[in-house]
Protein backbone atom coordinates (compact mmCIF):
# COMPACT_ATOMS: atom_id res chain seq x y z
CA UNK A 1 0.00 0.00 0.00
CA UNK A 2 1.27 3.24 -0.94
CA UNK A 3 2.20 6.34 1.71
CA UNK A 4 -0.18 8.36 -0.23
CA UNK A 5 -3.41 5.60 0.22
CA UNK A 6 -2.62 5.11 4.23
CA UNK A 7 -2.66 9.13 4.48
CA UNK A 8 -6.21 8.72 2.69
CA UNK A 9 -7.20 6.68 5.32
CA UNK A 10 -5.75 8.69 8.02
CA UNK A 11 -7.99 11.27 6.80
CA UNK A 12 -11.10 9.62 6.50
CA UNK A 13 -10.88 8.06 9.49
CA UNK A 14 -10.37 11.77 11.23
CA UNK A 15 -6.82 10.71 12.80
CA UNK A 16 -4.91 13.02 10.51
CA UNK A 17 -6.52 16.54 11.37
CA UNK A 18 -5.76 19.66 9.89
CA UNK A 19 -6.01 23.18 11.43
CA UNK A 20 -4.17 25.16 14.21
CA UNK A 21 -3.55 22.54 17.14
CA UNK A 22 -2.10 23.40 20.69
CA UNK A 23 0.65 20.12 21.86
CA UNK A 24 0.48 19.10 25.08
CA UNK A 25 4.40 20.25 24.59
CA UNK A 26 3.18 23.88 24.18
CA UNK A 27 4.21 23.98 20.71
CA UNK A 28 1.90 24.62 18.12
CA UNK A 29 1.06 23.00 15.24
CA UNK A 30 -1.03 22.60 11.52
CA UNK A 31 -1.77 18.62 12.06
CA UNK A 32 -2.63 16.47 14.13
CA UNK A 33 -2.31 12.41 14.43
CA UNK A 34 -4.57 10.51 16.61
CA UNK A 35 -4.01 6.90 15.39
CA UNK A 36 -7.19 5.77 17.86
CA UNK A 37 -9.14 7.09 15.86
CA UNK A 38 -7.84 4.77 12.46
CA UNK A 39 -7.62 1.53 14.97
CA UNK A 40 -11.02 1.98 16.18
CA UNK A 41 -11.75 0.15 12.70
CA UNK A 42 -10.46 -3.35 13.05
CA UNK A 43 -9.82 -3.66 9.21
CA UNK A 44 -7.77 -0.11 8.63
CA UNK A 45 -5.84 -1.48 11.42
CA UNK A 46 -5.20 -4.30 10.13
CA UNK A 47 -4.77 -2.81 6.39
CA UNK A 48 -2.19 0.19 7.80
CA UNK A 49 -0.46 -2.39 10.14
CA UNK A 50 0.11 -5.05 7.21
CA UNK A 51 2.18 -2.12 5.50
CA UNK A 52 4.40 -2.52 8.82
CA UNK A 53 4.37 -6.02 8.97
CA UNK A 54 5.93 -6.41 5.60
CA UNK A 55 8.78 -4.42 6.95
CA UNK A 56 9.62 -6.66 9.32
CA UNK A 57 7.91 -10.17 9.12
CA UNK A 58 12.05 -11.32 8.13
CA UNK A 59 13.36 -9.97 11.01
CA UNK A 60 14.07 -12.48 14.20
CA UNK A 61 11.01 -11.43 16.15
CA UNK A 62 9.97 -13.44 19.41
CA UNK A 63 7.67 -10.98 20.93
CA UNK A 64 5.81 -7.54 20.34
CA UNK A 65 6.00 -4.74 23.18
CA UNK A 66 4.08 -1.69 22.72
CA UNK A 67 3.76 1.13 25.75
CA UNK A 68 0.17 2.24 26.62
CA UNK A 69 -1.97 3.48 25.52
CA UNK A 70 -1.08 3.87 21.97
CA UNK A 71 0.85 1.06 21.82
CA UNK A 72 -1.12 -1.40 22.80
CA UNK A 73 -3.57 -2.34 19.77
CA UNK A 74 -0.52 -1.49 17.79
CA UNK A 75 1.04 -4.52 19.34
CA UNK A 76 -1.94 -6.73 19.31
CA UNK A 77 -2.72 -6.26 15.44
CA UNK A 78 1.56 -6.95 14.35
CA UNK A 79 2.06 -9.59 16.92
CA UNK A 80 -1.65 -10.94 15.10
CA UNK A 81 -0.30 -10.66 11.61
CA UNK A 82 3.39 -12.09 12.71
CA UNK A 83 2.06 -14.97 14.76
CA UNK A 84 3.90 -13.52 17.58
CA UNK A 85 3.13 -12.76 21.58
CA UNK A 86 1.91 -9.03 21.78
CA UNK A 87 2.41 -7.37 25.11
CA UNK A 88 2.52 -3.91 26.60
CA UNK A 89 4.23 -2.04 29.22
CA UNK A 90 1.90 0.52 31.05
CA UNK A 91 2.82 3.47 33.53
CA UNK A 92 2.27 3.07 37.40
CA UNK A 93 2.96 6.09 39.38
CA UNK A 94 4.49 7.92 36.78
CA UNK A 95 7.02 4.74 35.90
CA UNK A 96 6.72 2.61 32.70
CA UNK A 97 6.50 -1.06 34.06
CA UNK A 98 6.05 -4.84 32.96
CA UNK A 99 3.11 -5.90 34.68
CA UNK A 100 0.58 -8.24 34.10
CA UNK A 101 2.28 -10.93 34.59
CA UNK A 102 4.14 -10.65 31.58
CA UNK A 103 7.18 -11.69 30.92
CA UNK A 104 10.35 -10.56 28.84
CA UNK A 105 13.26 -13.49 28.72
CA UNK A 106 16.62 -13.23 28.42
CA UNK A 107 17.62 -13.10 25.01
CA UNK A 108 14.24 -12.43 23.31
CA UNK A 109 14.12 -10.24 20.27
CA UNK A 110 11.64 -7.84 20.92
CA UNK A 111 9.84 -5.46 18.92
CA UNK A 112 8.69 -2.19 20.05
CA UNK A 113 5.46 -0.88 18.89
CA UNK A 114 4.17 2.53 18.75
CA UNK A 115 0.75 4.13 17.12
CA UNK A 116 2.79 7.46 16.47
CA UNK A 117 6.88 8.25 17.49
CA UNK A 118 6.93 11.79 17.71
CA UNK A 119 10.37 12.13 20.26
CA UNK A 120 10.90 8.09 21.22
CA UNK A 121 10.62 8.86 25.01
CA UNK A 122 7.88 6.33 25.47
CA UNK A 123 9.81 3.89 23.16
CA UNK A 124 12.79 4.38 25.01
CA UNK A 125 11.67 3.60 28.01
CA UNK A 126 10.10 0.95 26.55
CA UNK A 127 13.70 -0.09 25.30
CA UNK A 128 15.48 0.34 29.23
CA UNK A 129 12.81 -2.10 30.35
CA UNK A 130 13.27 -4.68 27.96
CA UNK A 131 16.91 -4.49 28.55
CA UNK A 132 16.50 -4.86 32.25
CA UNK A 133 15.19 -8.13 31.52
CA UNK A 134 17.61 -9.23 28.55
CA UNK A 135 15.99 -8.68 26.23
CA UNK A 136 17.06 -7.79 23.15
CA UNK A 137 15.34 -4.65 21.09
CA UNK A 138 15.50 -4.86 17.46
CA UNK A 139 13.22 -1.99 16.22
CA UNK A 140 10.56 0.03 16.56
CA UNK A 141 7.24 -0.67 14.25
CA UNK A 142 4.48 2.38 14.12
CA UNK A 143 1.61 3.73 11.97
CA UNK A 144 3.22 7.10 11.75
CA UNK A 145 6.76 8.36 12.19
CA UNK A 146 6.56 12.09 13.06
CA UNK A 147 10.19 12.70 14.51
CA UNK A 148 12.01 15.51 13.03
CA UNK A 149 15.28 14.91 11.29
CA UNK A 150 17.23 15.40 14.20
CA UNK A 151 16.07 13.06 16.28
CA UNK A 152 17.51 9.68 15.91
CA UNK A 153 16.97 7.12 18.90
CA UNK A 154 19.32 4.86 18.21
CA UNK A 155 17.38 1.72 16.48
CA UNK A 156 15.57 1.40 13.12
CA UNK A 157 12.31 2.45 12.53
CA UNK A 158 9.40 0.79 10.62
CA UNK A 159 6.53 2.92 9.60
CA UNK A 160 3.56 2.62 7.53
CA UNK A 161 3.77 6.38 7.12
CA UNK A 162 6.75 9.13 8.01
CA UNK A 163 4.73 12.54 7.69
CA UNK A 164 6.57 15.79 8.55
CA UNK A 165 4.55 17.91 10.49
CA UNK A 166 5.99 21.42 11.87
CA UNK A 167 5.84 22.71 15.31
CA UNK A 168 6.07 26.02 16.01
CA UNK A 169 6.83 27.96 19.32
CA UNK A 170 3.63 30.06 19.98
CA UNK A 171 5.44 33.54 19.61
CA UNK A 172 6.65 32.65 16.21
CA UNK A 173 3.77 30.39 14.95
CA UNK A 174 2.50 31.55 11.41
CA UNK A 175 -1.29 30.21 12.71
CA UNK A 176 -1.31 32.37 15.49
CA UNK A 177 0.16 35.33 13.19
CA UNK A 178 -3.13 34.72 11.20
CA UNK A 179 -4.96 34.59 14.22
CA UNK A 180 -6.82 31.32 13.12
CA UNK A 181 -9.02 29.68 15.74
CA UNK A 182 -6.74 27.47 17.96
CA UNK A 183 -8.04 23.33 19.15
CA UNK A 184 -6.36 21.47 21.84
CA UNK A 185 -6.35 18.14 20.26
CA UNK A 186 -8.84 15.25 22.07
CA UNK A 187 -10.88 17.97 23.43
CA UNK A 188 -11.77 19.59 19.87
CA UNK A 189 -11.87 22.71 22.35
CA UNK A 190 -11.46 26.17 20.83
CA UNK A 191 -9.37 27.18 22.87
CA UNK A 192 -8.27 31.38 23.77
CA UNK A 193 -4.86 32.49 24.07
Amino acid sequence: MEEKKIIEILKECDALLEGHFLLSSGKHSDKYVQCAKVLRYPNFAEKVLKVVVDKVKNLEIDKVVGPAMGGVIVSYEIGRQLGKEAIFTERKDGVMQLRRGFEINKGDKILITEDVVTTGKSSLEVKDIIEEFGGEVIGIACIVDRRENNIDLGLPIFSAVKLDIKTYDKKECPLCMKDLPIEKPGSREKVTL
